[in-house]
């Protein structure tokens, strides 16, 4: 058949001719940590506890949850102040939230590999060894050390926001520590949710065997959130796809599959960006995409735009870059882009050939957003919005036919892992805490 061995040329049958594709390696244990299995179950059963939500509402699993694809469903999910799951979550009538959540639920995906050093959309959390705890945050000098990964140190981010998991001001007692920019010590928002775990038995002795402590008092925050990132690393580890097999030679793709490889890695640049192992060169591109929502802004500006990368770095040559998303299990990650505003993978795959052409005539239908009293399209409405958005573009169009796009797809669902879809531990049947689980 076709060379299989990573990062060798591999012939593909294409058209007419046989193309040399620089394919790259599988996958293999070495791109992943290790994990103690009793620190994965602690955090399974965390990452599904709404303890460490301000108003015990919203897990983690409320907006990445395995029937979604590690994702929630929607273009912009509700956190705080929402019911239910996935497509079917709403506003709380009796506590509704203020906004929806700026950007797309990302998928979880491979986070626990080694060579995911950044994190979010926009970067805006990093492995920088200059700085103190080898980690650049938005909190800069209020970052804690102590965390095991980088992976350890994002996952508590959502804790601190209004609209993901704090809730808003006064509504309790970790809101009301984010509102006064209490966020690390005692007293600190970070202590608070500790003090939350450390009260329940199961946690604290969990933690407390594990790390080998005095007694519940010592429990930390970083510990518990390392436990959540053991969880995360071990669960939604990906690399047994048809794809996979097909690098590792123990398994042939579809013909179609086969004709989109060849133009994922060949005449369509998909991995001048998709590149690598995971399909992602981890780096930051301006393609385009629609924005709609709230746009990630500060609570004293009044601007709905979102400029990705630019928020963090400052330079304009950064305005519109989005960190490029890892490939794996793509198909079952709907919706798409950065403010989730493609419900399938196939109307985004068009509209990415060429965006420029595309974004005046995108389909709001596509955007799948809850039910809320909220100005979406403020960006879109704006002549000046989407220009600059279309400015930022400095790709030239993909010409691709309708055959092509259909293998292009192809490609993209061999990425798909049976395995991992269906989980290692699932979702649990209680946690201990007591409160609800999220269920579809």
């Amino acid at each position: 058949m076709w060379g299989r061995i990573a990062g060798s040329l591999a012939l593909v049958i294409a058209g007419s001719g046989a193309l040399a594709l620089d394919l790259p390696r599988a996958p293999t244990g070495a791109d992943y940590a290790q994990h103690d299995a009793q620190q994965v179950r602690l955090g399974w059963q965390l990452f599904y506890d709404p303890i460490l939500s301000g108003n015990r509402e919203v897990a983690c699993a409320t907006c990445h949850h395995p029937a979604h694809g590690s994702s929630d469903g929607v273009s912009l999910g509700i956190g705080d102040g929402g019911i239910g799951l996935g497509p079917a979550r709403r506003a709380d009538p009796d506590n509704p939230p203020e906004q929806r959540i700026p950007r797309n639920s990302p998928a979880l995906w491979n986070l626990g590999a080694q060579e995911f050093t950044r994190m979010f959309h926009d970067g805006r959390i990093e492995v920088d060894p200059a700085r103190p705890g080898g980690l650049r945050t938005p909190l800069e000098g209020d970052m804690v050390e102590g965390f095991a990964s980088l992976l350890s140190a994002q996952n508590m981010f959502p804790v601190l926001s209004p609209d993901e998991m704090a809730g808003h001001y006064s509504e309790n007692e970790i809101a009301q520590a984010v509102r006064q920019g209490r966020i690390t010590g005692p007293g600190g928002a970070w202590d608070l949710i500790a003090a939350r775990v450390r009260a329940i038995p199961d946690y604290a002795e969990g933690l407390v065997a594990l790390h080998g402590l005095t007694g519940a008092e010592d429990i930390t925050f970083p510990q518990i959130s390392d436990a959540i990132a053991a969880f995360v690393a071990v669960e939604f580890r990906s690399d047994t796809s048809p794809f996979d097999a097909h690098l590792r030679g123990e398994g042939d793709l579809p013909e179609a599959a086969l004709r989109g490889m060849a133009l994922f890695y060949g005449r369509a640049g998909c991995a001048g960006c998709h590149s690598g192992p995971f399909q992602t060169d981890h780096s930051f591109h301006a393609r385009g995409v629609p924005q709609i929502g709230p746009g990630k802004a500060a609570r004293f500006e009044r601007h709905r735009r979102d400029t990705g990368r630019m928020r963090v770095t400052g330079q304009a040559e950064d305005a519109f870059a989005f960190r490029t998303p890892s490939l794996r299990n793509v198909a079952h990650t709907a919706p798409y882009g950065h403010a989730g505003a493609h419900a399938t993978l196939e109307a985004f795959l068009r509209d990415h050939l060429d965006p420029v052409a595309a974004l005046p005539g995108y389909d709001r239908a596509q955007a799948l957003l809850p039910d809320m009293a909220v100005e979406d399209w403020a960006i879109l409405d704006d002549p000046a919005e989407l220009a600059a958005i279309k400015a930022a573009v400095q790709t030239p169009p993909i010409p691709l036919t309708e055959a092509e796009i259909s293998d292009v797809l192809a490609f993209l669902d061999s990425l798909s892992d049976p395995a991992a879809l269906a989980g290692r531990l699932g979702v649990p049947d209680a946690v201990p805490s007591g409160l609800a689980v999220p269920r579809p």
